[in-house]
C-alpha cells in the first residue's frame, strides 16, 4: 500500500485547480487515477463547489430505501473478495472488493452494484497487476458492513445480523451469486465407463465454492439447503474448504441464476 504524503497531495490540488484532466495528473505524479479523483472531490467539496452537496444518507442511520438485491450480492462479494479499510490519510473508510481481470463482466456488476446501494457516492477503479480493486468511500459502511473488524475473517466470527439475514432471505440467489463470483466458479468434470465393452467420455459440470472461513461457508450452505440444491463438503489436498454442487437438479438451477464467471 503506497501512502502518499500531503505535499504530493498539494501538488496534484494545484494542478487539478488549473484545469488539469485527471489521467494527466496521475501519470504526471505516478499515483492511481482513482486517488486522483477521490483528491478532487473532496477538495472541491469542502470549497463547496460540489451540487447538492451533503452528507449521504443511509439505510440503517437515517431509514432510507435500500436496493436490497444489490447490497445481497456487494454483501457477498464483501465477504469473499472484499475488505473495510480506514487508513490514517481518509477521513471517510473506503469498501474495496478485489476482482480478477479475467471476469470484467463481474468487475461491471460489483461497480454497478456498489452505485446502487451508495448512490450518492462516487466509486473508482483502481488498477493492480492482474486485477482491479474496485472501491467506494462513505461514513456509512461500518453500518451496512458490521462483520468488518480486525484480522481476517475466518480468524473471527462471521454472523449475519437479523435485518442482514432478513435482506438475504429475500434475495438468496442474489446472494449466491455474488459468494461464486467472489469464492467459486463452474466447472467442466470428465469420467470415463465402459459400455458394451466401449469406454466412453462422460462430462458433467460443477459448482465449486472454496473459503477457509467457516462460518461464510455455512453462511453459503445455509442458503443453498434454502434453494432446495444438493452439496457436499469435500476435502482437498487435506482441507476441508470445498463445498461441491453436482447433482444435475442442483446444477441446473444454478445455471439459471448464477451461470458461468463472465
Amino acid at each position: 500500500m503506497n501512502f502518499h504524503g500531503t505535499e504530493l497531495r498539494q501538488n496534484a490540488l494545484i494542478l487539478l485547480r488549473g484545469g488539469a484532466r485527471n489521467a494527466d495528473v496521475a501519470r504526471k505524479l505516478n499515483v492511481p487515477t482513482g486517488t486522483i479523483s477521490y483528491w478532487k472531490h473532496k477538495d472541491r467539496a469542502k470549497r463547496g463547489e460540489c451540487p447538492g452537496s451533503h452528507d449521504p444518507t443511509c439505510h440503517r442511520c437515517d431509514g432510507v430505501d435500500l436496493e436490497e438485491a444489490a447490497y445481497t450480492y456487494l454483501l457477498a462479494l464483501y465477504l469473499g473478495d472484499g475488505h473495510v479499510s480506514h487508513y490514517s490519510q481518509h477521513r471517510v473508510p473506503s469498501l474495496m472488493i478485489t476482482l480478477d481481470d479475467s471476469w470484467p463482466g463481474i468487475q461491471n456488476e460489483a461497480e454497478a452494484a456498489m452505485r446502487n446501494v451508495f448512490p450518492e457516492n462516487s466509486t473508482c477503479r483502481v488498477r493492480k497487476i492482474g486485477c482491479h480493486n474496485i472501491k467506494v468511500y462513505s461514513k456509512h459502511l461500518p453500518c451496512l458492513f458490521p462483520q468488518h473488524g480486525p484480522g481476517r475473517k475466518h480468524e473471527r466470527a462471521i454472523v449475519l445480523e437479523s435485518w442482514q439475514q432478513h435482506i438475504v432471505d429475500s434475495h438468496p440467489w442474489a446472494f449466491v451469486r455474488g459468494l461464486i463470483h467472489s469464492d467459486g466458479c463452474r466447472i467442466t468434470n470428465w469420467t470415463t465407463r465402459v459400455v458394451a465393452g466401449e469406454r466412453k467420455r462422460y462430462e458433467y459440470p460443477r459448482y465449486w465454492f472454496t473459503n477457509v472461513s467457516d462460518d461464510i461457508r455455512q453462511l453459503y450452505t445455509d442458503t443453498l439447503d434454502k434453494l432446495g440444491v444438493q452439496w457436499t463438503h469435500c476435502t482437498r489436498a487435506g482441507k476441508e474448504y470445498n463445498i461441491s454442487v453436482a447433482r444435475r437438479a442442483s446444477v441446473a438451477l444454478m445455471d439459471a441464476h448464477v451461470g458461468p464467471k463472465y
